[in-house]
């Protein structure tokens, strides 16, 4: 059976995003080195310390259900220490909020 295609659809343009995504894998093809930051895709495999972390939350019993508000304690905590150590950005975890969401 053939349905029709709605006018609405029919008149929809492309994707801004999609669009700089084949863009960017064109000039890719070329060997034309970019930094794509169209679609948040990264071009380099997960490290296994941050695979192995992910694996041990997914087991664990904390991890179920959606997290506080400002986010886990303890993340916050890392985050800080992270943006002091590595950025030489003094903070606390009082300072920092990680949301759900993309």
């Amino acid at each position: 059976m053939n349905y029709p295609i709605s006018d609405r659809i029919k008149n929809m343009s492309e994707s801004a995003t999609l669009a700089m995504a084949a863009k960017a894998r064109e000039l890719k093809s070329q060997g034309i080195d970019i930094i794509s930051l169209s679609l948040g895709e990264p071009d380099f495999k997960t490290p296994k310390h941050i695979q192995e972390a992910a694996k041990k939350a997914i087991d664990s019993e904390k991890y179920f259900a959606y997290p506080p508000v400002s986010g886990y304690q303890d993340l916050r905590e890392a985050i800080a220490n992270k943006l002091e150590k590595e950025n030489g950005i003094p903070s606390s975890p009082d300072q920092i909020v990680v949301s759900n969401g993309a």
